[in-house]
């Protein structure tokens, strides 16, 4: 019995000029940049990711198929030695995509034009281990975030410019009651705020935080915690002082005191409502000068409401996490919570024993 002649039945091309794969590696390129957006992924992640290839291409001189084990030996152990953790990770990790790009698209056709076989030269040997996870970012007790808020109010009445002042305190207050990220407050337009949704009113995210930089993701967050009635008082009392135009499209929630070219209030911007909220720590909770962030009111935020006995998972939606173990780093508990927690597992124990006995 003879063994079968085995062919490949994909054409047998002679192998492509300098010019035909200088087209082909540009064509790839691009083909590369439209699978990503196809794929949802911000422009801002794109950019980034094809900056670190062609940082690794101009390194490495040719096409980046070519790129053996051994040639990024040398890239992330010499030339990026000294670099940051995260330039490291993010070239490491913009490799690794594309390769897998070239693999799932290409690799058929660049043996094909080439001879050679696409295969990701980052591997589990020489892969940049990540920056490890960040610090705790421990937050005030409630007693100091209500000292905070008391003495910033109460300033309120004899401060020089009242708006301004009132408008970052009610956005503080919200970062604090519902876990705002402070872009997702300066971002809030007027007509947000949905006063007759659920049983508190909610509040439209447009700008929430996406994924692994995957874009915005929207979320509704209810006005629990008291942030309804501080928003009331704002939009009542203290946005007329910007605007007295409620139905104007688009007009944001916090203004800034500068102007727009039609004489509309313009946005808050990060910054602003950054140093405020350091300024009236400073003067009402010094013990946290230069610790206190609207993060990490974040925070505060996410413990109080595990503290009110609200479950991970709604406090997760609050906060517009897409992954439960991130709400977990949120919850810092203070005082004898652990503790009670243990004494009263305790407690359960000693009870189903005490049953058995009888």
């Amino acid at each position: 019995m003879s063994l079968a002649v085995v062919r490949d039945l994909r054409e047998a091309r002679v192998p492509a000029g300098p010019d035909e794969l200088a087209a082909f590696e540009t064509d790839v390129l691009a083909g590369f940049v439209l699978a990503r957006a196809a794929a949802g992924l911000a422009d801002a992640t794109i950019r980034s990711d094809v900056l670190h290839l062609e940082q690794v291409r101009g390194w490495f001189g040719r096409a980046l198929w070519e790129m053996e084990p051994a040639d990024a030996d040398a890239y992330f152990g010499v030339v990026l030695r000294g670099a940051a953790k995260g330039t490291r990770l993010g070239r490491s990790q913009a490799l690794r995509t594309y390769f897998l790009f070239l693999e799932i698209r290409h690799k058929v056709e660049i043996h094909q034009l080439t001879g050679r076989v696409a295969d990701c030269p980052v591997d589990e040997m020489n892969r940049p281990r990540g920056v490890g996870r960040a610090a705790l970012r421990i937050p005030p007790s409630a007693a100091q975030v209500t000292t905070l808020f008391t003495g910033w109010r109460a300033e309120l009445a004899t401060c020089r410019k009242f708006a301004p002042a009132a408008r970052s305190y009610a956005a503080a207050r919200l970062m604090a009651d519902v876990g705002l990220r402070v872009n997702e407050v300066s971002h809030l337009d007027l007509d947000d705020i949905k006063w007759d949704l659920g049983r508190f009113g909610k509040l439209h995210v447009r700008q929430g935080k996406g994924a692994r930089g995957s874009g915005p993701r929207e979320r509704m967050v209810p006005l629990i915690n008291g942030a309804g009635a501080s928003l009331k008082w704002y939009v009542e009392d203290v946005w007329r002082c910007f605007d007295d135009d409620h139905a104007r499209p688009g007009a944001p929630l916090f203004c800034s005191e500068r102007r727009n070219v039609d004489g509309s209030a313009a946005r808050v911007g990060n910054e602003t409502l950054r140093s405020s909220l350091a300024g009236a720590a400073e003067e009402h909770l010094p013990g946290w000068l230069e610790r206190l962030t609207p993060h990490v009111l974040r925070h505060f935020c996410a413990s109080q409401l595990y503290l009110g006995g609200m479950d991970l998972v709604a406090i997760q939606q609050t906060l517009g996490h897409a992954w439960l173990a991130t709400t977990m780093n949120y919850v810092h508990v203070h005082a004898t919570h652990v503790e009670d927690a243990w004494i009263a597992g305790q407690q359960r124990a000693a009870g189903r024993l005490e049953g058995l006995s009888r």
